[in-house]
């Protein structure tokens, strides 16, 4: 999965992001849109407010299925 620029690799570096942004900041995120591009990819588009610098920002979660699970994600502006 990429994230603000950074690359995460593997279920245990995902599970440290994953804890590591539930906690650094309190945000609310509201689903905006969602999207089918193809047979296996998404998007679907976040609003995020918070105590986070700049304190709001619209997010796509772009991703990629595979056999049922997310096999590529990708979170930018």
């Amino acid at each position: 999965m990429i994230d603000d620029g950074n690359t995460y690799e593997g279920i245990e570096a995902i599970r440290e992001w994953l804890d590591r942004s539930a906690t650094e900041f309190t945000y609310t995120i509201h689903l905006t849109g969602a999207q089918q591009t193809d047979a296996t990819r998404y998007i679907a588009t976040h609003h995020l407010e918070g105590n986070f610098p700049g304190g709001t920002i619209d997010l796509r979660y772009r991703f990629t299925l595979r056999d049922g699970l997310i096999e590529r994600l990708v979170i930018e502006p």
